[in-house]
């Protein structure tokens, strides 16, 4: 289905009250839509706080594995360098960077959808799984709310939580995507205020934990607002938490810097139920490649930002958000990471 084509059907299902799944990549250019009632959970299986196609089916217990081999810090450097430079002249504010890390695990992309422990999970045809942490919008008494997340630190390094909210890098980010965000839901909303700025939720890893910050803002939407939710959800488009500001602009940047595709990853999904809609980013994502499994993970860039510490945000990203007793072969060192 055409891009244009799958916002105008999301309309007229809005219209009726029809639920509806919604997977929408980066660019926006393979949309995929379709009823709730069409969702075949040997395709699609999903997870959207607590609503769930999946059926109860429970992993055997084995040893898990997991390890992860990032591009080096010398491959890093001169795309950090180059948005740096791209900040420094002006032509933006802030800049999510991305890379995609090889992973290897013994388990298959089902398994990992069904013991990750996240808000908003997905495993599609197998060809990638989500772990989403991060709300994009939700919809609910005609009010839309937006929960951007900027600022990770390891929670085991004493006063962490201290440390991540008073770190100038992390609060100038935080500000400036709290603004973008601002200035997105005005589009499709009256009253837009932050009703929380920066508070801090801790996320469990399979190698450590972690405290990631986040905001909550909120707007007003018109009564009839379901016969426009495809229209509302293409003007927020993309995520301003996993793009930048200015967006348009940002994204040039960002598509010169990565060099290569994100596809899938950093778009969004979710669920209209036929009254109140859900969704979250596609942060946390490993998908199935000819050259084995990839991990996408990224952070964002600003004219505060430290190479070696962008790089080691990303690194510390890739994880699986598992906590059992099962035991875990944790990944080393590597040539890679040097």
């Amino acid at each position: 289905m055409k891009r244009d084509s799958v916002f105008v059907q999301m309309n007229k299902l809005g219209k009726k009250g029809q639920p509806f799944l919604f997977i929408i990549d980066f660019a926006m250019q393979q949309p995929v839509m379709l009823p709730l009632s069409e969702v075949n959970s040997e395709d699609i299986l999903y997870s959207i706080n607590g609503f769930s196609n999946a059926p109860p089916i429970k992993p055997l217990p084995k040893a898990v594995f997991f390890e992860k081999y990032p591009l080096a810090f010398a491959e890093y450097t001169p795309k950090f360098n180059f948005v740096k430079q791209q900040i420094q002249i002006g032509n933006s504010f802030l800049v999510n960077l991305t890379c995609p890390t090889p992973i290897a695990t013994n388990l298959s992309l089902k398994e990992i959808f069904y013991l990750s422990r996240a808000r908003y999970k997905l495993w599609y045809q197998d060809q990638f799984v989500v772990f989403s942490p991060e709300i994009f919008v939700q919809i609910r008494n005609n009010q839309i709310a937006s929960f951007p997340m900027k600022g990770t630190i390891d929670a085991a390094i004493p006063n962490a939580e201290a440390i991540i909210l008073n770190d100038l890098k992390e609060t100038a980010e935080h500000h400036t995507i709290v603004d973008l965000i601002r200035n997105d839901l005005s589009i499709v909303a009256r009253n837009v205020r932050v009703e929380r700025l920066r508070y801090v939720e801790q996320v469990h890893t399979n190698g450590k934990n972690l405290l990631q910050v986040s905001s909550e803002i909120k707007g007003d939407l018109e009564s009839n607002w379901q016969e426009q939710v495809g229209d509302i959800l293409l003007r927020l488009l993309p995520a301003g938490s996993i793009s930048g500001a200015p967006k348009p602009k940002t994204i040039d940047i960002i598509r010169e810097a990565e060099q290569y595709e994100r596809g899938y990853y950093t778009g969004v999904f979710g669920i209209f139920d036929g009254q109140e809609l859900d969704c979250g980013v596609m942060i946390r994502f490993i998908e199935k490649t000819d050259q084995g499994l990839l991990y996408k993970s990224g952070g964002g860039i600003t004219g505060f930002s430290e190479a070696q510490n962008e790089y080691q945000e990303l690194v510390d990203k890739v994880y699986l958000p598992i906590q059992s007793k099962q035991a875990f072969r944790k990944s080393a060192a590597s040539s890679f990471n040097s």
